[in-house]
């Protein structure tokens, strides 16, 4: 087979209702639409959620709780997940996507102290729990908060 002899496979490809081209097509005139109505004019239709009226059900359920808009999300990391790097880097959040330890940081990247650290090396994170810098610091390195 060559470039040129590529061809899409039978069935993938479909042609496309062309609407409103006469009568002869069976979707001309009205397109489809039916005669009058909400839904045959521009712009026609409800929104999402509609009901007809009847209470939707967003506002029926009960609403619970509280959302702090000022909160943040940390990506959390344990101390043993830093045996990955050898002794005497620099950990920085730029190294840890790299390496792809912290896939998506949102606000920051908090260390905890799950685990044991085997090498010294220097972190840099924006939060640490305790245990983490009391470990990391054990270990011969430093915790640094950006």
């Amino acid at each position: 087979m060559k470039l040129h002899e590529l061809r899409a496979a039978e069935g993938s490809t479909k042609k496309p209702k062309r609407k409103g081209r006469g009568t002869a097509t069976g979707q001309g005139k009205t397109a489809g639409r039916g005669m009058n109505g909400q839904n045959s004019r521009s712009g026609g239709g409800t929104r999402l959620g509609f009901e007809g009226g009847q209470m939707p059900l967003y506002r029926r359920i009960p609403k619970r709780g509280f959302t702090n808009i000022w909160k943040k999300e940390y990506t959390i990391l344990n101390v043993d997940d830093l045996n990955a790097f050898e002794a005497g880097t620099i950990v920085t959040p730029e190294l840890l996507k790299e390496k792809g330890l912290a896939k998506q940081v949102v606000d920051g990247i908090k260390i905890l102290g799950e685990g044991t650290l085997e090498k010294n090396v220097t972190v840099k994170a924006h939060k640490f729990s305790k245990t983490a810098i009391e470990k990391i610091e054990s270990a011969g390195g430093k915790a640094e908060v950006i």
